[in-house]
């Protein structure tokens, strides 16, 4: 029902920025919780942040508080992630997803194909 496209990743250096973009195929969109997780090779699905439907309500996880920020335009069927602060173990392929307002991948019904973030030391 609903198509996510994430975009923005690449390499960057220990220390830089990126932001991610995560498009979204409707309107329906706007009714969905948004989250990012990222998988490093050989490890889980971690979670990141999430938003919810509003943006009235963000959280994140304990090792981006303070460096990543997420955010959404509704008016863009579109949701952010800004990447401050970079670190090498931050890298790995990062998702977003669509559903309720969980830190649980299982909690997700919608998911995007991932973009590689890769932070060099």
């Amino acid at each position: 029902q609903v198509q996510l496209l994430e975009s923005g990743g690449g390499l960057v250096q220990a220390g830089g920025s990126l932001r991610l973009s995560c498009a979204a195929s409707g309107r329906t969109f706007r009714n969905y919780a948004a989250a990012w997780f990222r998988q490093a090779p050989g490890k889980e699905r971690d979670f990141v942040a999430a938003i919810s439907w509003s943006s009235a309500h963000t959280y994140g996880a304990d090792s981006v508080k303070g460096r990543f920020t997420i955010s959404r335009n509704n008016a863009k069927n579109t949701v952010y992630l800004q990447m401050n602060s970079l670190k090498p173990e931050d890298t790995a392929v990062y998702y977003c997803a669509a559903g309720r307002f969980t830190a649980t991948p299982d909690d997700y019904d919608y998911w995007g194909q991932g973009t590689q973030v890769t932070v060099s030391s």
